[in-house]
């Protein structure tokens, strides 16, 4: 049986690769990517010519079984997410589960991750912490703002641009009042840190073009 390697790629900076990783993928027989044109610009960067294949949220157990069917015939796979390590809110778990359920080697090649970074640089506590990945649109929202709120450990989830203003608004009126962390496009360009009070996370916030992916960490309780 072969091996589906579990490859950890980039946040932002392209330089942010280990060679393990880029020697699996230049070796596998293909990659399994949440966005094959993404990927692409990462096997361009390091001249992997590996066949890719999309595997994203939407995927239906038709793709699933066709890239275990690979694996079953001895060849072995990648699963990349367009970001970061797969599986960490990311569909790579789904794939991982399906490769074990047919024997097949499930190995992880460690490397960025967006969770791992933004605690790193925090400041806050990690000894203990909750991962919420992205927060609800609206069902399940209000009830998951006040667990945040009355949270004793470090909490942290990733928020979009379009909703990471309204969701601070939402829990400084619940009545947080504590030290927030908030990582904007970690490893690139315009990677910039706010901390402080939430209330002053937001005027900072106010004052920058709000634009790009964010990490939220919230001191505990």
């Amino acid at each position: 049986m072969a091996t589906l390697y579990v490859v950890a790629t980039p946040i932002g900076n392209l330089d942010d690769i280990s060679f393990r990783a880029v020697a699996i993928l230049k070796n596998v027989d293909l990659i399994a990517c949440e966005d094959t044109r993404v990927t692409k610009r990462l096997l361009d960067h390091y001249q992997i010519n590996t066949a890719t294949i999309s595997y994203h949220q939407h995927s239906g157990q038709a793709k699933t079984d066709r890239i275990t069917q690979f694996l079953q015939e001895g060849k072995n796979v990648a699963v990349v997410s367009d970001a970061g390590t797969p599986g960490i809110s990311d569909p790579g778990n789904k794939l991982v589960a399906a490769a074990v359920t047919v024997g097949a080697k499930v190995e992880p090649i460690p490397g960025p991750s967006a969770l791992a970074a933004a605690l790193s640089v925090a400041g806050l506590s990690t000894d203990r912490f909750i991962f919420l990945g992205f927060i609800p649109h609206k069902k399940g929202r209000q009830t998951l703002v006040k667990e945040i709120v009355e949270a004793k450990q470090t909490m942290i989830f990733y928020e979009s641009v379009h909703r990471i203003e309204k969701t601070l608004h939402q829990l400084a009126e619940a009545g947080l009042n504590r030290h927030v962390v908030i990582c904007r496009e970690l490893t690139k360009k315009f990677e910039t840190i706010y901390r402080g009070h939430i209330n002053q996370v937001m005027a900072e916030l106010n004052k920058d073009e709000v634009k790009g992916e964010f990490v939220v960490v919230i001191d505990g309780k």
